[in-house]
């Protein structure tokens, strides 16, 4: 029945979206499921060679993809992905802005990580989102609307340690930019992912630990997928959520509230 649901289901036919960090991970099944639903999909990522394969599946799956290599830090770099994703694409609808860093130390308290980790962590982790809005959002005026949706994440309700602190940095961000891109028919929502079956969480956790997290932590007994993450982007960015704006979405399984 849901995969019937989800055929029928086209709510992004006819709009672009670029997916910054979309080669892999949440970010590429966020590209899929919006493709999937009729969006041209742009992939900016850092990485142009596992970009490339990922839009070899989107193009197999008939999603109109193209792959573009783009430092989300570099600020000309995202704007020449914007005008890019227009010339070959069409105007841009809808910003995923996935792309971040853990870093090998990113559990470091703030004092332990050095400055230099601190710079380039917060330049992709929220200069990387100012830069997306900041490029996007002259052809999502020029067509009275879009919407942006940034990926925090739960350890940004804690702020224990550098990337912690970075991913709540991205809330107010959320907040600040919703505000400002509201007059021209904006919207800016936020989902705060909590442990989620990814590459990143399978290096940094453990089985056991990721085990016990589940059983002892979250509510929902099984691990997250990047599916679950992609649905709540899918929802965020379509018509249905018009009323919902400066929110941002956690997906946790439950965890949130054994904090």
């Amino acid at each position: 029945m849901l995969r019937k649901l989800e055929k029928v289901l086209m709510r992004f036919s006819g709009k672009v979206a670029i997916v910054t960090g979309g080669a892999r991970g949440i970010g590429f099944a966020i590209a899929q499921r919006l493709g999937r639903e009729g969006a041209a999909i742009a992939i900016a990522d850092v990485n142009s060679g596992a970009s490339a394969e990922a839009v070899d599946q989107l193009r197999a799956a008939g999603v109109k993809a193209i792959s573009i290599e783009c430092d989300v830090a570099d600020e000309d770099a995202m704007d020449a992905t914007a005008q890019r994703t227009e010339a070959e694409l069409g105007s841009v609808d809808v910003l995923i802005a996935n792309a971040g860093l853990h870093l090998q130390g990113y559990t470091k308290p703030p004092c332990a990580l050095s400055n230099d980790a601190w710079r380039r962590m917060l330049d992709v982790n929220l200069l990387g989102i100012v830069n997306g809005a900041r490029s996007c959002r002259p052809a999502m005026a020029r067509r009275g609307g879009g919407v942006i949706v940034t990926i925090s994440s739960m350890a940004g309700y804690k702020g224990e340690n550098g990337y912690g602190i970075s991913k709540l940095a991205v809330r107010g961000l959320t907040v600040a930019l919703a505000k400002e891109l509201a007059p021209e028919g904006i919207r800016v929502c936020g989902i705060a992912p909590g442990l989620i079956g990814s590459e990143e969480v399978f290096a940094s956790f453990p089985e056991e630990r990721r085990q016990r997290y589940v059983n002892e932590v979250q509510l929902v007994r099984r691990l997250g997928v990047v599916e679950d993450i992609a649905g709540a982007a899918a929802y965020l960015a379509s018509d249905e959520a018009s009323f919902v704006t400066a929110e941002t979405l956690l997906v946790t399984g439950g965890a949130f509230c054994r904090i």
